[in-house]
């Protein structure tokens, strides 16, 4: 295990747990999650954040969607990652010329790697993800921008990276949850779940949100990156729904 994946596999926070209706677009299991499917979810998010710091390193900024000349998104940052994901193999069978759902690239979609598969239940169709960016003005994964650390003025720990969406998305279409900043209500999320979904931060800590206690504005205060918005541990309290644990 290298320094960095042990700096980045951040204890998971405790909360409670409760029985809500099954989401839509998931063939849901009833009843509360397991101990096991939470610690599945939260491992997988972490692969992910580990992955995206690696690609960081190594190209000097966060992974994009891809784009073609005419600035039309093409392929998922999804894809982009797999050389991050120990998927090396994978990634040399696309084709970054060609769009998610070209001749080739669409025999791809089947063969998603596990850390991008819903932890509990099964998706509909096959090759869906829940776990996705936001994607708008001043998010992590903008159109046309390659976010750099430097570039999250707001802090990372304050920064929103990955979260599991309320609705899947093929895996490899250029596909995130729309962002507005002037929006009032939240984005659906938690799509796994039934009453919390986990909130991958871009300081590579892992999050459980409970999805009736979220506080929207501080929420989406932390989807942008460089927003000006000022750190405050009781707003980040209220913005995921847990009491923090006092040290």
């Amino acid at each position: 295990m290298t320094a960095r994946r042990l700096a980045l596999a951040l204890p998971l926070l405790a909360v409670g747990l409760a029985v809500a209706a099954p989401v839509p677009k998931l063939e849901a299991e009833p009843g509360p999650a397991t101990k096991q499917q939470l610690r599945t979810a939260r491992q997988r998010m972490a692969d992910i954040l580990i992955a995206l710091h690696n690609y960081h390193d190594a190209v000097g900024h966060f992974p994009a969607n891809v784009t073609d000349g005419k600035g039309v998104t093409t392929l998922s940052w999804r894809v982009q990652l797999l050389p991050y994901l120990e998927q090396n193999a994978l990634y040399e069978k696309f084709d970054l010329k060609e769009a998610w759902d070209g001749p080739n690239n669409r025999k791809l979609i089947a063969d998603m790697p596990d850390c991008f598969a819903p932890a509990r239940g099964k998706t509909k169709n096959a090759g869906d993800t829940f776990y996705q960016g936001f994607e708008g003005n001043g998010t992590m994964f903008q159109t046309g921008r390659k976010t750099r650390i430097a570039d999250i003025s707001d802090g990372t720990s304050n920064t929103i990276a990955v979260v599991e969406a309320g609705e899947p998305v093929t895996w490899t279409k250029p596909g995130d949850i729309p962002f507005d900043a002037k929006a009032a209500e939240l984005p659906k999320l938690g799509g796994v779940f039934d009453v919390e979904f986990f909130v991958g931060m871009c300081d590579g800590s892992v999050r459980l949100a409970l999805t009736k206690h979220i506080d929207p504005a501080q929420f989406l205060m932390r989807v942008t990156a460089n927003g000006g918005e000022v750190a405050d541990w009781d707003a980040a309290d209220a913005a995921f729904g847990w009491e923090r644990k006092r040290r």
